[in-house]
């Protein structure tokens, strides 16, 4: 039987080593001391960029439900016989132009490594080694399953899951969730969880966006002529069925404008990384840096893509590659990539004191 300790805030006998219970039969499992953790989760990265990482990847985040929803009787025939006998060269190739080599992985894997490290040591000095933090992959590795597995290994009784994405989204925060809640069903002894909702309003987050474009701005050699605020992009079905997710993303750019003192003029949203023949999100980033190009006569632009919590090839290669050239292409001269937040200072203290607004209860 397990008891109080007075004055824990934790309602678990807190033992200095995984042990047995006291009075506890011989034959009893060990266990450990009761923890808090805190698993933060990113999209996902394949282990390598050659063809089979790139197709065992691709198959697993193309056969979602929630980032593609054809029925599956049509679409895995499609998928498994065309587009990945094909698609893994070209993502492979594009993966490779911007893989870490020193690591070996890939720059969302080092960056969401670091990010973690960071948080861990906030959260450590703060709550000291009542908690646990890790990082996970919705596809990929390291999967959900495993980290929550080691969680509770490691005596976590409650886990705060953080899929790390800004605005809510099916396809981003919601797939993140249901892989979380599908880990838990295999668990012998359950642990409490609780999910981070979006912060994409969060005032320290604006703040750091805030931030990142003043630095930018102070640094570019010659100063934009306006802002493209670049979010991945979805089916516009997917708005129309009840997904939050254009909504967020125009607040968002909203807040960000108050908090710079701009006026319309100065910053416009954008969605990128379209995919499939259907109508997505628009107006498209690679065609409207054209467009403000040719039409609008801009010859300076800068480009910051706060859907992403940490670069990656939509970044990195997408808009650091693609759509420069679009941009250039039709008659743009300066193009500045405004980075993911990162493991910014301000960044990290935001996510922290997210995580803390949601351990409220849990811990002091």
């Amino acid at each position: 039987m397990l008891d109080d300790k007075p004055g824990d805030d934790l309602p678990f006998t807190r033992l200095p080593t995984a042990e047995r219970p006291a009075h506890a039969p011989g034959n009893h499992p060990k266990i450990p001391p009761a923890k808090v953790g805190i698993l933060l989760a990113n999209l996902g990265t394949p282990d390598g960029y050659d063809y089979w990482s790139m197709r065992r990847y691709l198959s697993e985040f193309l056969s979602d439900r929630r980032v593609i929803d054809y029925a599956p009787w049509k679409w895995q025939p499609l998928l498994q016989l065309i587009i990945l006998s094909k698609r893994p060269f070209s993502s492979g190739a594009a993966y490779k132009s911007i893989w870490n080599e020193e690591r070996d992985e890939s720059p969302l894997m080092t960056i969401t490594r670091d990010q973690t490290a960071r948080i861990a040591a906030e959260m450590a000095t703060t709550y000291g080694d009542r908690v646990e933090v890790d990082f996970c992959m919705r596809y990929g590795n390291p999967s959900t399953r495993s980290k929550v597995d080691e969680l509770v290994n490691k005596g976590c009784q409650k886990i705060l899951f953080f899929p790390l994405y800004p605005q809510y989204a099916g396809a981003t925060s919601a797939t993140a969730n249901d892989e979380f809640f599908r880990a838990l069903m295999v668990q012998k002894w359950q642990p409490a969880a609780r999910t981070v909702p979006a912060y994409f309003d969060h005032p320290m987050y604006i703040e750091a966006l805030a931030q990142s474009v003043e630095r930018a701005y102070a640094a570019a050699a010659k100063k934009p002529e306006i802002l493209v605020v670049s979010y991945h992009g979805m089916p516009q079905r997917y708005l129309t069925s009840g997904d939050p997710y254009h909504c967020q993303c125009q607040k968002n750019t909203r807040l960000l404008k108050e908090r710079l003192g701009w006026d319309d003029t100065q910053i416009t949203t954008t969605f990128q990384s379209v995919f499939g023949p259907e109508e997505w999100l628009k107006p498209y980033t690679v065609d409207e840096v054209a467009r403000l190009a040719k039409e609008d006569g801009k010859k300076s632009i800068a480009v910051i893509a706060p859907a992403f919590s940490a670069d990656c090839i939509e970044t990195l290669e997408e808009i650091n590659e693609e759509i420069r050239e679009s941009f250039e292409h039709a008659g743009g001269e300066d193009f500045t990539y405004i980075p993911c937040l990162n493991d910014d200072d301000a960044h990290i203290a935001a996510l922290c004191q997210v995580i803390g607004d949601n351990l409220k209860g849990w811990l002091g």
